[in-house]
């Protein structure tokens, strides 16, 4: 184990800890923004109480999200200095960007909305949370069109004399083909987790709060957390999709990788499950779906899917020797994995408005269970797609410009890297430990009174003082 090794765990270990709270942030908002604006059309207090309720939830998750995000920008510099050097003129842009407008306008607008309740016009302090959702979307769009430059690098040149990579095209960056798929089907990834935690808390509340006087507002908070779940569904699996066929065309080896397929195939089949060797090159029993992979990868059912070893001679004819095939069983798996738990949180939520058919009410503690991991099945699958997204990529650190292990900082020692890969862990187990109890215990406290609302007319009473609407 070598400096290289541990500084890779520590970003996939922080990367992966804080994209648990990226997805419920940008879905939640976007949700709480809808359930104020139905208050806002209708005056139905049961809007209102959602609104508060979940608005609350999303504050908790979006606070932990900061804290743990701000780690991430450290890392550049601390351990992966030398792919800074090379790419920071193509990243300094769409993050800059990031930091001064989308993550400003969020923030700004947050705090606009937590203290506006009782100073700002009804508007006006609705536009808050709208605006703030804006903010919390665009600043995943330009972050994810900077990691679309590691997996496809575009608008840009090397310079011969400093070896860096420097932009000549920021156009060409914000519309990376990689960047315009992946970011709908990340947005629908976090529809889908934000939407499972809405069925969750209902559910839990509509079994165990039978008589409770806020019973409707449970009621439709589960079937509107349901549809959000199957239409987030339905918009993954198309996007994901197309992504699939713009990831064989950049990336083939990363599809080939996807399938453990060694050799070129036309058609090629999709295996649900591969019993072999440890690395895939030998199989022993597959339950295979004919003509899947080609289809998946190049939208022709007897399209050709080309194998790890013809890609591998291919590369190191292009970038010179040595192994350009990534971990197979981790690809294979976190492939299925992302597939299987996103499926699975969609059968949920089908099952859950089957139950309240006809004004039923749901009484099963089976279902109750399903209901409550629901939030944990789409946050599992956004966390594998990731780890495929980003070992699929493998060795690669950006594809075809430089390897993983030459973006190493070279002055920093095992030593220090394990410090700080040890104090971030420890940090992190802490963080998840006050999330979950402060996500459980609001939950659990139900939705709140809003018998007594502050002013809503557009009067400027200078004398009320900013009051935190929690």
């Amino acid at each position: 184990m070598d400096a290289l090794d541990v500084a890779r765990w520590q970003f996939g270990v922080t990367t992966v800890y804080h994209f648990l709270f990226v997805p419920l942030t940008i879905g939640l908002s976007v949700l709480v923004a809808i359930l104020q604006t139905m208050w806002h059309r209708t005056g139905n207090e049961r809007y209102l109480k959602l609104t508060k309720f979940y608005g609350k939830l999303f504050l908790i998750n979006f606070a932990m999200g900061v804290v743990t995000g701000i780690v991430q920008e450290f890392q550049f510099g601390m351990n992966w200095s030398d792919y800074s050097r090379f790419v920071g003129d193509i990243f300094g842009a769409p993050l800059a960007i990031e930091a001064l407008v989308a993550f400003f306008l969020e923030s700004t607008f947050i705090g606009l909305w937590i203290f506006g309740w009782d100073r700002l016009p009804k508007r006006a302090h609705l536009a808050s949370i709208w605006a703030a959702a804006i903010g919390t979307n665009l600043s995943a769009y330009f972050i994810l069109a900077a990691n679309s430059f590691m997996q496809n690098p575009v608008g840009y040149r090397i310079n011969p004399d400093s070896g860096r990579a420097e932009l000549t095209d920021f156009p060409a960056v914000l519309t990376n083909k990689v960047a315009l798929i992946t970011f709908p089907h990340t947005l629908a990834g976090s529809f889908l987790v934000a939407g499972s935690l809405i069925v969750a808390v209902g559910l839990w509340h509509v079994i165990r709060n039978r008589d409770s006087a806020d019973t409707g507002a449970y009621r439709f908070a589960t079937k509107f957390g349901s549809w959000v779940v199957l239409v987030a569904s339905a918009a993954v699996l198309f996007t994901g999709d197309i992504q699939g066929k713009i990831m064989t065309e950049v990336q083939p080896m990363k599809m080939a990788a996807a399938e453990g397929l060694y050799t070129t195939e036309s058609p090629a089949s999709f295996s649900v499950l591969t019993i072999g060797s440890l690395d895939g090159s030998r199989e022993v029993f597959a339950l295979k779906i004919p003509y899947l992979l080609s289809y998946l990868g190049t939208g022709d059912p007897n399209g050709t899917v080309h194998g790890i070893n013809d890609l591998q001679a291919q590369y190191a004819t292009q970038y010179g020797a040595g192994s350009y095939t990534p971990i197979i069983p981790v690809t294979y798996w976190s492939f299925r994995f992302m597939i299987a738990f996103g499926m699975a949180a969609g059968a949920i939520a089908l099952l859950v408005l089957w139950s309240q058919r006809k004004g039923r009410t749901p009484s099963s503690r089976w279902l109750l269970r399903a209901g409550l991991a629901m939030p944990v099945l789409p946050l599992l699958a956004n966390s594998f797609g990731w780890i495929f997204t980003e070992m699929g990529r493998q060795p690669w650190i950006v594809f075809g410009e430089m390897l993983t292990r030459n973006g190493v900082s070279r002055s920093v020692s095992l030593a220090e890297v394990l410090t700080s890969f040890t104090a971030f862990t420890l940090i992190y187990a802490t963080l998840a430990v006050i999330e979950v109890k402060l996500l459980l215990r609001y939950a659990k406290a139900g939705v709140p009174d809003v018998s007594e609302q502050p002013p809503t007319d557009d009067t400027d009473d200078a004398e009320r003082p900013l009051a935190f609407a929690y």
